[in-house]
C-alpha cells in the first residue's frame, strides 16, 4: 500500500489506517485475535494504528504494545497514532462519574504518559485531541501540546471530533501546526461536506481520518431505507467495477482526499477497504452515489 503525507507538516502514513475503538474487553483478551489482525494490516501494507487511552475499556493500548513485542516487530516500523480527552465512567476509573471532556493540560500529560507506557515506546508519531473541553485553559493546554512536541514524546498534533471553529480556536493558541482532524465520515454519513470541516481540512493541507468509512456495518446489513436504497447503487456500481460494494463505499471517500479508518475485525472487510486503493471511481459515478445517499434530503443546485 502507498504511503501518503498525513499533511505538509505531518509523518507518512499508510493510505488506509486500523484503528481499535471496536475492540472490547473480551476481544483483548484473545492474544491470537490480536496478533492475527494486526498481521493482517502489515500483510495489506498497513502500518499505521490509530489508539486512544479509553478504547478496549482502557485496555487496548496495552494489548496493542504486548502484541508488538510478541511479534517481535520493529517500533520503527509503525506509525502510532493516540487521542486523549474523552473520559468514561469504568471501574478502572472511579473519578470518573459522568461521560465528560477533559482537555487540561495534567490530563492531555498523565494521558500522553500513560499512552506511552501502555504501548512499550518512547514517542508518538500523533496525538490526537479528542473533541475540546470547553471549560479547558486553552493556553495551558497548547503550551502543554508544545512541551510534549518539543521534547519528543509527540511528534506531531492531531485533532478529533472538531468543528471549523474549535480548529481554529486551537490552531490560535499552538506555534506547532495540526495534522489531521478525526471525523465522521462514510456515504451515510456526509455532514462533513455540509459543514465546513472537510474543505477546511482541505485549507489546510491535510488528509482527515474518516471515521467508520462503512457506517458500523449499516451500508452493508442496515435495513433502514436509505441503507437499503444506498446498498442497491453500490451493488450496480460493484458490477460496473468488477469489485464489491464495500470497497466502492471507500473508493467514494478517497476521491475526497480521506483517509479511512479501519475499526472492523473481520479479515473479509479489512481486505475489502485495501482494494478500494485500486479503483478509480469516475466522478459522475461519485456523484451518482452522493444523490443516492442523500435522496431523502433537498438537493438544491
Amino acid at each position: 500500500m502507498k504511503k501518503l503525507y498525513l499533511s505538509d507538516a505531518g509523518p507518512k502514513v499508510s493510505g488506509a489506517i486500523y484503528g481499535f475503538w471496536r475492540w472490547e474487553a473480551g476481544d483483548l483478551a484473545q492474544t491470537e485475535r490480536m496478533d492475527s489482525v494486526v498481521k493482517l494490516c502489515l500483510d495489506q501494507g498497513i502500518n499505521t494504528f490509530d489508539h486512544a487511552d479509553r478504547y478496549g475499556d482502557y485496555l487496548a493500548e496495552a494489548a496493542f504494545g504486548a502484541a508488538i513485542k510478541r511479534m517481535g516487530i520493529s517500533r520503527s516500523s509503525l506509525v502510532l497514532f493516540s487521542k486523549a480527552g474523552v473520559n468514561l465512567p469504568h471501574p478502572s476509573r472511579p473519578a470518573f462519574r459522568v461521560r465528560h471532556y477533559d482537555s487540561s493540560q495534567a490530563h492531555v500529560q498523565a494521558s500522553v504518559e500513560a499512552s506511552l507506557k501502555a504501548l512499550g515506546t518512547d514517542y508518538l508519531d500523533v496525538f490526537l485531541l479528542d473533541h475540546l473541553d470547553p471549560l479547558a485553559d486553552l493556553e495551558a493546554t497548547a503550551l502543554g501540546l508544545e512541551k510534549l512536541h518539543a521534547s519528543g514524546k509527540i511528534r506531531s498534533i492531531g485533532i478529533a471530533n472538531f468543528s471549523v471553529y474549535q480548529h481554529q480556536l486551537l490552531a490560535a493558541y499552538l506555534n506547532v501546526p495540526i495534522v489531521s482532524n478525526h471525523i465522521d465520515l462514510s456515504l451515510l454519513d456526509t455532514q462533513a461536506l455540509d459543514n465546513g470541516v472537510l474543505d477546511y481540512c482541505k485549507q489546510k493541507f491535510m488528509r482527515p481520518l474518516a471515521l467508520s468509512p462503512l457506517a458500523g456495518g449499516r451500508i452493508e446489513h442496515g435495513t433502514d431505507e436509505s441503507a437499503i436504497r444506498l446498498r442497491k447503487k453500490l451493488l450496480e456500481m460493484a458490477d460496473q467495477y468488477n469489485s464489491n460494494l464495500e470497497s466502492i463505499a471507500v473508493a467514494w471517500i478517497l476521491k475526497l482526499g480521506a483517509l479511512p479508518l479501519i475499526g472492523t475485525l473481520e479479515s473479509s472487510r479489512i481486505r475489502n477497504i485495501v482494494a478500494a486503493f485500486d479503483l478509480d471511481l469516475q466522478a459522475q459515478d461519485w456523484y451518482d452515489l452522493y444523490h443516492s445517499a442523500k435522496w431523502n434530503m433537498d438537493w438544491k443546485d
